[in-house]
């Protein structure tokens, strides 16, 4: 399944934001960020390789597990329309190309995007981010 050594790194993954690691987010998170590649991903995928991996977890508890890892900041959301939200494992400010075709969601190359005249946020309230999504299909 996995070494003591990425069990290690991932547990301290876990307990770096005060998350209890059990057997299954360890599992997950394994899946996640446990060979250090960058990652866009959503439920339903993680749910199939939790299944191809042996895992034995309900997709509540992947559902449930991707949505409190991003809720501590291990992870960011990334909503792409109503139905489909993706978990991205790089935590920095970036854009995303969403290909309509395929449903992948990629990065988009360097930031080289500058976003001016936001408007001013409502009384008592403050601008967290701005989230860019750039829709693509492939040319007939």
């Amino acid at each position: 399944m996995m070494d003591t050594q990425d069990k290690f790194c991932v547990t301290n993954w876990l307990y770096k934001v005060g998350l209890r690691p059990t057997q299954q987010r360890i599992e997950l998170a394994n899946l996640l960020v446990g060979n250090n590649s960058h990652q866009h991903i959503t439920a339903e995928r993680l749910f199939e390789k939790a299944k191809e991996a042996k895992i034995s977890v309900s997709l509540a508890t992947v559902y449930n597990t991707l949505h409190t890892f991003s809720e501590a900041g291990l992870l960011n959301k990334v909503i792409v329309d109503g139905a489909r939200c993706y978990f991205d494992t790089r935590l920095d400010n970036h854009s995303h190309f969403y290909w309509e075709d395929t449903g992948q969601l990629t990065d988009t190359p360097g930031n080289f995007l500058e976003i001016k005249n936001l408007p001013e946020p409502p009384i008592n309230s403050e601008i967290t981010s701005v989230d860019i999504i750039i829709r693509l299909k492939e040319k007939n």
